[in-house]
């Protein structure tokens, strides 16, 4: 078994980003089904906001998240949803830092944090997501960027030791989101060896319960390999997440997984 998951229930998470109508409820539906059928396995949805509250009502077997939070807890924000929203209206946790927030929207590691504080106060967990482009990869960057980004990122949590019930972290490498392209496994053992190696110096032992997710076009055909990798303790799935029958398998890999 591998060492995190003697300890740890594998952590397979869909982000649908900006998809998804109350049509798909259904689809949400037969995955609290299929979850409820491999109860080794955590699995969990980040609808749009405009779904949080009629998914969190239509499921029972997993966690229903939100995709970013503001730093602020109400105000002057048109348009911006705060983590105490994203809890009134039924999320249990939320994805900061996707590349896509900080290459669309600027947002740098001080934001991120300050977004993971706000969204702890308010009893969300959180995913925080780190991962470097192609270009800084190419250029022998890859594991200094992503390291910097975990280092900036990482909230202050008032009690360490709860890190591994508060915390997660999705290693996905810019270049693989959504392109069909995937990182080699052992780039990812790595990758995700690096990545321990930081949180433990910034949480010391609790950072061992910290699970480290993969995401970059993870689907049915390299499931199970990526999961099977030292050190990868689930999975953050966007395209694939959309519909039961390819996020299905995603899951099942996680629940073969010994």
């Amino acid at each position: 078994m591998k060492e995190q998951n003697a300890v740890m229930r594998p952590y397979i998470v869909g982000n649908w980003k900006m998809n998804g109508v109350k049509a798909m409820l259904a689809e949400a539906r037969a995955i609290d089904r299929a979850a409820g059928r491999n109860p080794g396995v955590d699995v969990a949805l980040a609808p749009p906001a405009t779904l949080i509250g009629p998914l969190r009502d239509a499921v029972t077997m997993i966690g229903v998240g939100g995709q970013d939070c503001h730093t602020a807890e109400k105000g002057a924000h048109t348009g911006d949803m705060s983590a105490v929203m994203l809890a009134d209206a039924g999320a249990d946790f939320v994805i900061l830092g996707h590349s896509e927030r900080r290459r669309d929207h600027g947002e740098t590691d001080a934001v991120v944090k300050a977004k993971a504080e706000t969204a702890l106060a308010a009893g969300l967990t959180l995913i925080v997501c780190v991962g470097e482009t192609l270009a800084e990869r190419d250029a022998g960057q890859a594991e200094a960027i992503v390291g910097a980004q975990v280092d900036g990122s990482l909230p202050v949590l008032a009690d360490p030791a709860s890190a591994g019930l508060r915390l997660a972290i999705a290693y996905e490498p810019v270049w693989a989101i959504g392109t069909g392209r995937v990182a080699a496994v052992e780039d990812v053992v790595v990758m995700h060896a690096a990545i321990r190696e930081r949180l433990m110096a910034a949480l010391g032992e609790a950072g061992a319960a910290v699970r480290i997710l993969y995401g970059g076009s993870v689907n049915a055909e390299n499931a199970a390999a990526l999961l099977a990798a030292e050190g990868v303790g689930g999975a953050l799935v966007g395209g694939a997440s959309l519909t039961t029958e390819a996020f299905l398998p995603i899951i099942a890999a996680a629940s073969h997984e010994d």
